[in-house]
């Protein structure tokens, strides 16, 4: 269900497009209370979902590869590859057009499915509160697994439920460790009830579970399953900031990185290894 301003939203008060129609619907046949404190909340976060689900479909439609961080590639006009394969922002540098050249020089670009993820999240970000705000608030990008801007909010629970525009994963229990990268895939749900999924495709539950089932080891029968968890920037954080002047500054901790090394982890997995580096 919906509230909005403490009140019962009516679904049928807004003159929105067909994807975010379908967002609302999800949102109102839940038991789970979406509350929004303005209509201005609900919208961002509505066109957000839109954007991440179309900023995924571009992303599916060009010609960057998946491979692991060891063989990761970048356009070195905007990006420093790093040793540990992630993708730093140069020096003076615009962030916008370091995300955007990710789409439009793709076949200049490798990276596994939960840097595409975060890849993700970031344009459709852009589109959302446009170049200036977005080239303030996101001046030191590295683009590396599950890491990202504390602005960007990205946090995981875990939910019988999603909607379109949510990260979810699916894990490979039994995977096998010739190619460990298969171990999972982290995917993002579209508006038709399927998933995209860097290096799979835009595919549907059933044939991500078959893909990925038969990257198993020799001899198992222990399917993947596409498990509860549910990933996604804070809208709410993100609105607000979305209210602010284009030349919106503010001292930033840098958050801590985990080089992990391992392939298509799930953002609950990555943050295990930043709590192993932050415990004395």
């Amino acid at each position: 269900m919906i509230q909005v301003s403490g009140m019962p939203f009516q679904p049928n008060s807004l003159n929105v497009g067909s994807i975010e129609k379908l967002i609302i619907k999800r949102m109102s046949d839940t038991p789970v209370l979406y509350s929004y404190p303005s209509i201005h909340k609900l919208l961002f976060e509505l066109n957000l979902r839109k954007n991440i689900i179309e900023s995924s479909k571009a992303m599916n439609n060009s010609q960057a590869e998946f491979t692991i961080f060891q063989y990761a590639k970048c356009n070195d006009t905007y990006w420093k590859l790093t040793k540990a394969g992630g993708f730093l922002l140069k020096p003076k540098v615009s962030p916008s057009a370091a995300i955007l050249d990710i789409y439009q020089n793709s076949s200049q670009y490798a990276f596994e499915c939960a840097t595409a993820c975060i890849i993700v999240f970031y344009h459709a970000v852009l589109k959302n509160i446009g170049k200036p705000l977005f080239n303030s608030l996101f001046q030191n990008i590295y683009l590396y697994s599950w890491h990202a801007d504390g602005d960007l909010g990205i946090y995981t629970y875990y939910a019988n439920h999603f909607l379109p525009g949510d990260a979810v994963y699916f894990k490979n229990p039994d995977f096998n460790r010739k190619t460990s990268w298969y171990r999972g895939v982290n995917a993002v749900a579209m508006s038709d009830g399927k998933f995209f999924g860097h290096g799979v495709g835009i595919k549907t539950a059933k044939e991500i579970i078959e893909f990925l089932n038969k990257q198993r080891r020799p001899g198992s029968n222990q399917s993947a399953y596409l498990t509860r968890l549910v990933t996604h920037p804070s809208f709410q954080h993100l609105s607000q900031l979305s209210t602010f002047q284009r030349d919106y500054t503010t001292y930033k901790k840098q958050h801590i990185i985990s080089h992990h090394n391992k392939s298509s982890i799930s953002f609950l997995h990555y943050l295990t290894y930043l709590q192993k580096q932050i415990r004395p």
